[in-house]
């Protein structure tokens, strides 16, 4: 028989929960304390998260201290910390940063994290600053920590109009939706801004560099949206035909690909067209990116990767890595060595940038679990995330890759430290960690 509390009994109180420790908590006297434990590749990643941890890292001058420890290490010399100087310690650590990814990506083993990341299937991701960036296929983009898999936050379309693409930097989200341009502000008040319907003709890519998102459309023209005036300062004739690539810079570079085959440069600050490259065949261009060192890569719909000098116009290397369509190709901003490819047979392929050369094959050994699922702390969901960690698996040279059972396609793929992520349009993210 049930028993009530009497009348005059007290109330029960709940407990409160004490509210979670964030990393923003930690005093630069506490952060002081942590990074000294750190080796040098640990500072070098810690001092990229953001500035204030740059900050700390700097004054102390941990990553000269580090760097003059490693040298003692392997010369056995001595020399003078103070002699180093800021300039000559980021080149060096720079270096040693992009041979590690090099060697990583070429050799290491290979770890991949994967986890539903959407209801309906998703084909776009975007990765930068340690952030990944999800969405197309749903009303709504996700943002993501590639280290700890955590969701940190969503972008909601305002409309039943689609998402086509997007990009994003440390204050905004730039999104191509339907006919028009939206931006989300990441920090400080969380306004949307929605520009007029019918900005632009049907836009196919786009691609986002503060103060500019620049629009490739089915008619063949390039419109530049401004970010301050909310409206397109630039319409540039690049193609006769779709555009459907796009690769901007800094630089106010425009290098854009188009269904029918062809490759343009425009320069932006001139509004001029500056040269057409020389394509092989008539198979569209599906993906394109570009590098510090000046060279253009291109994946065409026929499995055709190739390279081009913008100095000269010259194409350098043309290698046909895949027998059908390449999707997706990105690489580290400073590193001038590899290449990782993505395509319809989804193998994840790195490429040496000097020749073309395919380095490595990997794909995600489904069968087998490193472990089980663990669930991670969730803001959207109270029960937890479930992250599947499988085992990546890299091809031998002669196998047989028509004689393996189909793999999802690599639809997108963006590359960070010893990382990619990659879409597949379905439900689920893989983020494979490289290791040395």
């Amino acid at each position: 028989m049930e028993t009530t509390a009497s009348a005059g009994a007290a109330p029960v109180k709940k407990r409160r929960r004490a509210p979670k420790t964030t990393v923003e908590a930690l005093g630069n006297d506490v952060l002081s304390m942590i990074f000294t434990f750190l080796d040098l590749v640990h500072l070098i990643r810690c001092s990229a998260v953001c500035k204030s941890w740059s900050t700390v890292i700097r004054k102390l001058k941990l990553l000269q201290i580090q760097y003059h420890k490693q040298q003692h290490a392997e010369s056995g010399s001595v020399s003078d910390v103070s002699n180093l100087s800021e300039t000559s310690i980021n080149r060096q650590m720079e270096q040693l940063a992009m041979d590690r990814q090099r060697l990583s990506l070429q050799e290491g083993p290979v770890d991949v994290f994967k986890w539903k990341a959407h209801s309906v299937g998703f084909s776009k991701c975007r990765m930068k600053m340690g952030l990944i960036l999800t969405g197309v296929g749903d009303k709504v983009m996700r943002l993501w920590s590639a280290e700890s898999c955590k969701a940190l936050d969503e972008y909601r379309l305002p409309d039943k109009a689609p998402l086509i693409d997007f990009d994003f930097d440390e204050g905004k989200v730039v999104g191509l939706v339907g006919t028009r341009v939206c931006i989300w502000r990441r920090v400080g008040t969380r306004d949307l801004f929605c520009s007029r319907e019918g900005l632009f003709t049907r836009g196919l890519c786009m691609r986002y560099v503060d103060p500019h998102a620049v629009i490739g459309c089915e008619d063949g023209k390039v419109r530049v949206f401004d970010m301050y005036s909310r409206k397109i300062s630039q319409i540039i004739k690049m193609h006769p035909g779709a555009v459907s690539s796009l690769s901007f810079t800094d630089e106010q570079l425009i290098v854009s690909g188009s269904s029918l085959g062809s490759i343009s440069i425009s320069d932006l600050s001139s509004d001029q067209h500056v040269a057409t490259l020389e394509t092989t065949g008539s198979s569209g261009i599906k993906t394109l990116c570009l590098s510090p060192s000046y060279s253009v890569f291109a994946g065409s719909s026929a499995g055709y990767a190739s390279c081009w000098d913008l100095r000269t116009l010259r194409r350098i290397w043309e290698t046909r890595v895949s027998s059908n369509v390449l999707y997706s190709m990105h690489h580290l901003n400073n590193d001038k060595s590899t290449l990782v490819v993505g395509g319809i047979d989804g193998i994840l392929r790195i490429v040496d940038q000097n020749n073309g050369q395919v380095i490595s094959r990997c794909i995600l050994e489904e069968n087998r679990n490193i472990s089980n699922r663990r669930p991670t702390d969730n803001n959207n969901n109270k029960k937890g995330l479930l992250v599947e960690r499988k085992k990546g698996i890299r091809l031998s040279e002669d196998e047989r890759i028509d004689l393996m059972p189909n793999l999802p396609p690599i639809q997108c793929l963006a590359v960070g430290m010893q990382k990619v992520v990659t879409a597949h349009n379905d439900t689920d993210i893989r983020v494979w960690k490289f290791s040395s």
